[in-house]
């Protein structure tokens, strides 16, 4: 039986998030909280595990109090238990201090049950680095498989696992040993409608939440703002991008229309890109 945890992240939709120019962030209060897509793909990845081997799903996240909505909603997708570290210590927290505190978290909960795959989405919305997988993966002194679009197969009594790795042209078979962890693509599933047993049961879920106090030898000096060596220089959005041009009149003054347009781009790429 495969005991599988999904690292998850509530984000801002950033699809309507705004920045802060005065403190280089996204402006959280400014777009709706989700589950970070990636994420949703790991924990169903997870779920399918569990039909395909049987066992567990744990999902974890570090988060304010109102993260425990992304725990229900994977609890919706077919996850069986959630944990949640809220404090105000871990605040402020860059990918490094993250791996650390989660890290100290997944020591708690195999305690509670071995681990054998850990999942996580190949990266957040949010920051874009997709550095915290790893960085667990690394503290944990696990293998860690990045960028994966395929499981093939989990062996747990023969303690391997294969996947496919996506590349530029095409995909790498990778054979592990386990405990490893996954970072996955969205392509790896489609995630479908929840049922209503789910829907029910992550309606009245409340997940163990815990305090940096209830982790086991914390150095809090690694926590939230103090453990973040990374700064922001600057934020900006990208530009929006231009509109396009109407051609109008018949269609052969169109065509003409069309062919000064592609020949003015062709000679303005050919003086960027120094071609005589």
């Amino acid at each position: 039986m495969l005991h599988v945890v999904a690292c998850i992240k509530q984000v801002p939709d950033t699809k309507v998030a705004k920045l802060n120019p005065k403190t280089n962030t996204i402006d959280r209060a400014s777009a709706p909280a989700i589950l970070n897509p990636y994420d949703t793909h790991a924990v169903e990845e997870a779920v399918r595990l569990k039909k395909r081997y049987g066992g567990t799903v744990t999902v974890l996240t570090m988060g304010p109090p109102p993260a425990v909505k992304a725990i229900r909603r994977c609890v919706e997708i077919g996850a069986d238990e959630g944990y949640m570290i809220s404090d105000r210590a871990f605040a402020g927290a860059d990918t490094l201090a993250t791996s650390y505190a989660l890290t100290k978290a997944l020591h708690k909960i195999s305690q509670i049950r071995p681990i054998d795959l850990i999942i996580c989405g190949k990266m957040t919305i949010d920051g874009d680095t997709g550095q915290v997988g790893p960085g667990i993966a690394r503290r944990l002194d696990i293998p860690p498989l990045t960028s994966v679009n395929k499981v093939v197969e989990i062996d747990k009594e023969g303690g391997s696992a294969v996947v496919h790795r996506k590349l530029e042209d095409g995909y790498e078979v990778v054979k592990s040993t386990l405990p490893c962890l996954l970072t996955v693509e969205k392509e790896i599933n489609e995630v479908p409608y929840s049922p209503m047993p789910n829907l029910i049961k992550a309606a009245r879920y409340q997940p163990t939440i815990w305090a940096v106090s209830d982790l086991e030898d914390v150095d809090r000096t690694q926590l939230g703002l103090k453990g973040s060596p990374t700064i922001v220089g600057s934020v900006w959005a990208p530009p929006k991008p231009q509109g396009g041009e109407i051609l109008q009149g018949p269609v052969n003054s169109q065509v003409d229309q069309l062919m000064d347009i592609l020949l003015q781009k062709k000679e303005l790429f050919a003086v960027k890109g120094g071609a005589s």
